[in-house]
């Protein structure tokens, strides 16, 4: 019985189910709704990446034992009602300047969660308080739609979250990239939505990539609120680092991007 009713969801178009969706199932005990679900996951038509959810895995997939990440979050998050975007790296990739394809699927969330797995693939959730606020832009997968952070939200998310970016040089490399795609007023618009000592990273690291035109805006903004002078590594020590003058930012580490 459960089979056939995945199959009828694969007929619908559907890449995903819940336990509580099984449990609608007519004629069926939950031990036995257990027992056929993990027969299921066993010869690998399904996987569970979180406990009461279930992913139908095609045979293309077979081999890393779950559909992409971006296959099923939306699913998934729609499933805990909670709001989300693909970020950072993931995001990254999407707009077309991931340096290097990221090894796990970076996922921004309004609240803390661990990491998850799903055969061979990880997905990271990275907590962002006021994520609900941030703009995203709707792309199309294989399996719907999936919500990424735009190219401005991206670019002040990488510099935020440097810690699950491989580090600056990383960072620095990415946004040379992404910088095209970026505009320089709405990243203006966006810089209040995060933390000023984000916004002045973010300039000080546009201009090393060459991208100062990108940063106008954000460096009005800057004038504006005087902030406090801010470490370009946050973990570092500034004493007798540089300052740089146009962002306020202790220059005390060497970026050096991949160009």
């Amino acid at each position: 019985m459960l089979f056939e009713f995945v199959q009828n969801l694969v007929a619908k178009g559907r890449t995903s189910f819940s336990l509580e969706d099984v449990q609608k199932l007519k004629g069926s005990t939950p031990e036995a709704i257990k027992a056929a679900l993990r027969r299921l996951q066993k010869k690998g038509d399904i996987a569970m990446p979180y406990r009461g959810f279930y992913v139908i895995i095609p045979p293309e997939y077979r081999i890393s034992g779950c559909r992409p990440p971006e296959q099923f979050i939306p699913d998934l998050m729609e499933h805990l009602g909670e709001v989300y975007y693909a970020g950072l790296l993931s995001a990254a990739e999407y707009h077309g300047a991931a340096h290097q394809r990221p090894q796990v699927f970076q996922v921004i969330v309004a609240k803390s969660r661990r990491q998850i797995s799903c055969g061979k693939m990880r997905v990271d959730f990275i907590f962002r308080k006021n994520a609900a606020k941030i703009p995203t832009e709707k792309i199309n997968t294989p399996a719907g739609e999936l919500k990424i952070a735009t190219p401005e939200a991206t670019a002040l998310d990488l510099v935020g979250y440097v810690h699950h970016c491989v580090g600056l040089d990383n960072v620095a490399t990415v946004l040379a990239e992404l910088a095209e795609k970026i505009d320089a007023e709405k990243l203006r618009k966006l810089a209040g939505l995060s933390p000023i000592a984000w916004v002045q990273r973010l300039g000080y690291l546009l201009d090393l990539v060459g991208a100062q035109d990108k940063a106008q805006g954000i460096a009005g903004y800057v004038v504006e609120k005087r902030p406090v002078r801010t470490p370009l590594a946050p973990a570092l020590k500034s004493t007798g680092a540089k300052m740089d003058s146009r962002w306020r930012v202790f220059v005390n580490t060497k970026v050096e991007p991949d160009l």
